[in-house]
C-alpha cells in the first residue's frame, strides 16, 4: 500500500537526501522502508529535543516503542515535544505520529515484524545515548569508554538498518538469487556502521561542544589525549593519527558497503543506485575530512549540493555499464578490512 501523500511530503521535508534514495527504490519496497524511516526520524526527533528533560524524552520513547510493538500502555501525548521544535517539519512530524503508526497494520506480517525489529534496536541506541550523556555539558564532556561501545552504538543506530534493508530487499526483489547470505548481511551491517561513523567523525566538533565524545576514552588515553582539549591546535600532531585511524575504519566499512552494492543483482539498478549514492557521498566526505585542518573541522565539513548532483549524474550514466560502474568507487585511504571494532 503506497504511503499517503501528506506523509510522503513529510518525509521529503524532514530528510531531503533520504527522500532521493526513497524515490529511486522499487515500489515493492518503498512503503516499508519509507515508513520505517519516518518512525525512526520521529524517535530521533524526540531523543534530540534537548530543551525537554532527558527523563521525559525517555518516557516518550518508551511510549512510542509500545505503540510500534502494538502493546500500548498509555496514549501518546507529544504536544510539549512538538511545541519545543525549532523546525516546522519536525513539529509536524511529532503531530503526525499517530498517522504514521496507523500505517503499520497495512504491512504484511513478515514486513511488520522486520519494521518492529529494526525500530526496537534503533530506539535502544537512542535511549542508551540519552542515559550515557544525561549529565554532559560543554564543561563536562562524557566520552565512550571502549572501542566495543562505539561499535555497539554504530550497530544500534545504523548497522541494524543495513540488516533491515537487506532482509526487505531480499524478500521482495530477488528472493531466489544465489548469494553468500552471511557475507551479504555482514556487508549490509558494515555499510550502515560506516555511514554512521562518517557522521560521527564529521560532527566531532559539534558533539564536543555539546559535551559528547564518541571517540573512546581508551583510544584517546593511548594517544595522550583527553576529550576537553581534543581539537586544540597544540594537540594536532597527536590528534591527526588517531583521527585518520578512524577515517580508515570508516573507509573500510564503506568499502564493504560498495561490495554489498555490487553483490546486488545487476538488473536491480534502482537498488544499486539507492545504495551507491550514500557510499559515494560518504567516500567524498571522508576525502574532505582527510584534507581538513583542525580549524576547518570546526566549520563542519560537508559535501556540497553541487557535488551531490554530480555524483548522482555520474552514477546514472555509469549504471548500465559494469566496468564504468565499478570504477565509480576506489578507497582513498588505508581501508582495514575488518568487521569488528577498532582495537
Amino acid at each position: 500500500m503506497p504511503m499517503p501523500k501528506p506523509l510522503t511530503d513529510l518525509l521529503q521535508a524532514t530528510s531531503r537526501s533520504f527522500y532521493l534514495t526513497l524515490r529511486v527504490l522499487p515500489a515493492r519496497v518503498r512503503p516499508q522502508i519509507g515508513l520505517a524511516y519516518l518512525l525512526a526520524r520521529t524517535t530521533d526527533t524526540i531523543a534530540d529535543t534537548e530543551i525537554v528533560p532527558a527523563a521525559q524524552r525517555l518516557e516518550a520513547l518508551q511510549q512510542l516503542r509500545e505503540q510500534i510493538l502494538g502493546q500500548p500502555s498509555a496514549p501518546l501525548n507529544f504536544g510539549e515535544l512538538a511545541q519545543s521544535q525549532n523546525l516546522a517539519a519536525e513539529k509536524l512530524l511529532l503531530e503526525k505520529t499517530e498517522d504514521s503508526l496507523a500505517l503499520l497494520p497495512t504491512l504484511s506480517p513478515a514486513d511488520l515484524k522486520r519494521v518492529r525489529e529494526v525500530l526496537t534496536v534503533i530506539i535502544s541506541g537512542q535511549e542508551l545515548d540519552l542515559r550515557r550523556f544525561a549529565h554532559s555539558a560543554n564543561a563536562h564532556i562524557v566520552a565512550l569508554e571502549t572501542a566495543a561501545e562505539l561499535d555497539d552504538y554504530t550497530f544500534r543506530v545504523a548497522g541494524c538498518v543495513g540488516a533491515f534493508w537487506t532482509k526487505i530487499c531480499r524478500a521482495h526483489l530477488f528472493p531466489d538469487k544465489r548469494l553468500d547470505e552471511q557475507q551479504f548481511l555482514a556487508d549490509g551491517i558494515r555499510f550502515g556502521k560506516g555511514l554512521q561513523l562518517v557522521n560521527i567523525l564529521r560532527d566531532l566538533p559539534a558533539d564536543l561542544k555539546n559535551g559528547r565524545c564518541y571517540l573512546p576514552r581508551e583510544k584517546l588515553a593511548a594517544a595522550g589525549l583527553v576529550p576537553e582539549t581534543l581539537l586544540s591546535p597544540v594537540n594536532e600532531n597527536k590528534f591527526r593519527p588517531l583521527f585518520h585511524e578512524y577515517l580508515d575504519r570508516a573507509e573500510a566499512h564503506l568499502t564493504a558497503g560498495w561490495r554489498y552494492t555490487n553483490t546486488l543483482p545487476f538488473g536491480q539498478f534502482r537498488v544499486r543506485l539507492a545504495c551507491a549514492w550514500p557510499v559515494l557521498i560518504g567516500r567524498r566526505t571522508l576525502e574532505k575530512l582527510r584534507a581538513a585542518g583542525a580549524g576547518e573541522l570546526q566549520q563542519r565539513v560537508k559535501v556540497s549540493r553541487r557535488e551531490v548532483r554530480r555524483i548522482i549524474f555520474r552514477s546514472l550514466v555509469c549504471s548500465p555499464l559494469a566496468p564504468a560502474w565499478r570504477g565509480l568507487y576506489s578507497p582513498a585511504g588505508k581501508a582495514v578490512d575488518s568487521g569488528g571494532e577498532l582495537s
